[in-house]
């Protein structure tokens, strides 16, 4: 299940939503929260958690249940930043589902322990492997390398 949010203005379409649960279906069993926010909302997390004063696209943030017997706990929190995602979609002529599937993945992986600034490339293998099954080759891990 994804337990969805929208803090914006913006309509986020049923069809994204669905297509998100599907590939969250793919990656893991546990409960997702998945909240879309504006520019300057993503910029205010990034900072107040983690000292980072800039916008950003895509935040996650995991849950720890150590030592509590907890039967399939919730794996953690995506914030989504609608303005850079419809940036990026326009930019890389996709679309918005697109761009929210390539976001979604990424920081579900990372909720799952995956980073790619410190593993030998499992993080993008996994990210490629998981969004080809949709049909999207365009990872975000891939063009943030180029």
């Amino acid at each position: 299940m994804i337990e969805f949010t929208n803090q914006t203005n913006i309509t986020i379409e049923d069809e994204i939503i669905d297509f998100l649960h599907k590939i969250k279906k793919e990656i893991t069993k546990q409960e997702v929260e998945l909240i879309v926010v504006d520019k300057n909302e993503i910029r205010r997390l990034n900072k107040e958690f983690l000292n980072k004063d800039y916008e950003t696209d895509v935040l996650s943030f995991g849950l720890n249940f150590d030592g509590i017997n907890i039967k399939n706990p919730p794996l953690g929190s995506i914030v989504i930043s609608i303005d850079s995602a419809i940036k990026i979609a326009n930019e890389l002529n996709h679309s918005l589902k697109e761009e929210f599937a390539i976001l979604f993945t990424h920081a579900i992986l990372h909720l799952l322990g995956f980073d790619h600034e410190l593993d030998n490339g499992e993080h993008r293998k996994k990210e490629t492997e998981i969004l080809s099954k949709f049909g999207i080759n365009n990872p975000l891990i891939e063009r943030n390398i180029c």
